[in-house]
């Protein structure tokens, strides 16, 4: 009996080195794999007492459970930061691009002074200047009204072939409009028109910046086509006086820029106190005046800032950052439990066969 238990346990023992001995291949291999990391960390050595402490099954199982769902729970943060980041910075970067195809419209108003005295063309056709006057605040009484009377305004003849009319020539009287917006420049135009064919009586006029452009002009002709292009039309009928306020409007685009009028109108009738014979000759009055002492300034401004595009980018690239370097030490951490492992089993397995022995 004694020989038959000692056989069985020299069995299992004999059992136990074989096992060993492939385990401590398989151990040297790994040791060989992992050299590099054992040479940094020269200080890994772990006393008798650790590793005693350490066999304990229970205290082995918990510690290595918490570390795994410690681990586990870090990755998964990590992953979830790394993924917000990652939207974020998608998300940024859209919104960058989106601003710089759309950019906004800035307003702004700047004060003068004084205005650079307009262009007024005026298209009488078949009406007569009566007279142009320059007043200050307000228009005094009209005195002989449908009579030609004393003009003070600089008017520019020009005659040229429209644009839209199919070579049609046009005549254009150019007034040279006020400027002191302070002292409520203003001037005052009569018409008359003694043909009532027409349906419908009333004069077409056109605006534009600078007076000065005309008269520096080389070919005054195709100086008034390019306005007639790029300015708009307005009409002011007979047997009213039309008061005309004028606003200036400055649009920077992209490449270029525009300038344009906008105007306020009011409209009064007329009164006409001539005889019952002279009532046929239709009288048209206008005003052009400045409405303040500002010009609109309108300006495209993209708003996508760029700065704050590459700060979320580079916060995007340090999540990554960080969540590579966890990966690193999480390997090298399950690297070093896995050598303690392995001496920690070499080293029972040696106590063992000792005690065999």
């Amino acid at each position: 009996m004694l020989g038959k238990e000692t056989n069985r346990p020299y069995r299992e023992f004999n059992d136990d080195d074989e096992d060993d001995g492939g385990r401590r291949r398989s151990s040297t291999l790994y040791e060989a794999v992992t050299g590099d990391l054992e040479r940094e960390e020269p200080n890994d050595n772990i006393s008798q007492e650790d590793d005693i402490r350490d066999s304990s099954p229970s205290m082995k199982f918990s510690k290595t459970c918490l570390k795994n769902v410690f681990i586990v729970v870090l990755i998964f943060i990590y992953l979830l930061l790394t993924a917000v980041a990652a939207l974020l910075a998608y998300q940024t970067i859209t919104d960058f691009m989106e601003k710089l195809k759309n950019p906004v419209m800035s307003v702004t108003y700047k004060e003068v002074e004084s205005f650079s005295p307009p262009g007024i063309a005026l298209y009488p056709g078949k009406a007569q200047l009566l007279s142009c006057r320059h007043y200050y605040h307000d228009i005094p009484p009209l005195v002989n009204p449908g009579t030609p009377q004393e003009s003070d305004c600089v008017i520019k003849d020009v005659i040229y072939y429209g644009p839209f009319t199919n070579q049609t020539q046009r005549k254009a009287q150019v007034v040279r409009g006020p400027s002191d917006v302070r002292s409520k420049e203003l001037i005052f135009i009569q018409f008359s028109h003694n043909e009532m064919e027409e349906d419908f009586s009333a004069l077409t006029y056109m605006l534009f910046s600078n007076f000065s452009d005309l008269t520096e002009s080389e070919n005054q002709s195709q100086f008034m086509i390019d306005c007639e292009r790029n300015y708009s039309m307005w009409t002011f009928s007979g047997g009213f006086r039309t008061w005309v306020k004028m606003s200036l409007v400055r649009t920077s685009g992209k490449n270029n820029e525009a300038v344009e009028f906008r105007q306020e109108s009011s409209v009064v009738k007329f009164n006409d106190r001539q005889p019952e014979p002279e009532k046929s000759n239709q009288l048209f009055f206008v005003v052009f005046e400045w409405r303040d002492p500002y010009i609109q300034e309108i300006k495209l401004i993209v708003t996508a800032n760029a700065w704050s595009s590459l700060a979320i980018l580079c916060g995007f690239f340090m999540a990554l950052f960080k969540v590579a370097n966890f990966a690193k030490l999480t390997v090298q951490w399950i690297i070093r439990m896995r050598k303690r492992h392995l001496r920690n089993k070499t080293r029972e397995l040696d106590q063992i066969a000792a005690e065999k022995k």
